[in-house]
């Protein structure tokens, strides 16, 4: 069993269509969302001591966005907290070594994963433009300027999709329904991808 904790809903409503396609049809996971980043680090470390309990070892992948956070910053607090649960990371594991956990950090917000791949974003929203990641801004998905919630919503505004405020979880689901972790454009989530299959049993 993999768990996979996530700071909001509309992480865990993406994740239970893609986790899938990465780790293949039958492996189990199990995805915990909180109720944003200050929820998820605050309760992270009793997590984390219970996780250190678990027979024969955990395998878990903390998953949060970067926003305006210092890269490195978070990454380091991350992996202090998994340190003084006692869980081996992915990051402080030496080579040949099992770890445990994997800190993941998504530059800057879950939706750069939808800009990144494109064909499933016009799958489900088809009057996106199809050139869309030619345009300047939107070339490279992790730095999408003015966050990435609010380039999403402007871009499905303006293709007629919604009127109002962006939908985060049922956008999230639809999207994600459509997506190829194969050829996902983001660099934040190809990290995630190939992490994730590490924590795979050999």
């Amino acid at each position: 069993m993999i768990d996979i904790l996530v700071e909001e809903p509309s992480a865990e409503a993406a994740l239970y269509h893609v986790v899938p396609k990465i780790l293949g049809e039958g492996v189990p996971f199990r995805i915990v969302a909180f109720q944003g980043k200050p929820d998820l680090l605050k309760k992270l470390p009793d997590r984390l001591r219970g996780y250190a309990a678990w027979r024969g070892g955990p395998k878990v992948l903390v998953l949060v966005d970067r926003d305006d956070d210092d890269c490195v910053k978070l990454k380091s607090h991350l992996e202090g907290i998994a340190l003084q649960a006692g869980l081996i990371t992915k990051t402080r594991a030496v080579p040949g070594q099992a770890f445990q956990l994997v800190n993941r950090i998504v530059i800057e917000e879950l939706e750069a994963w939808f800009f990144g791949d494109l064909d499933a974003l016009r799958a489900a929203y088809p009057k996106v433009p199809a050139a869309l990641n030619q345009r300047q801004g939107f070339r490279d998905p992790d730095s999408i300027p003015g966050g990435t919630a609010e380039a999403l919503e402007r871009v499905l505004q303006k293709a007629g999709h919604i009127r109002g405020r962006l939908n985060k979880v049922l956008v999230a689901q639809e999207i994600s329904k459509h997506m190829d972790p194969e050829r996902n454009q983001s660099r934040s989530f190809q990290v995630f991808r190939d992490a994730l299959r590490e924590l795979l049993p050999a």
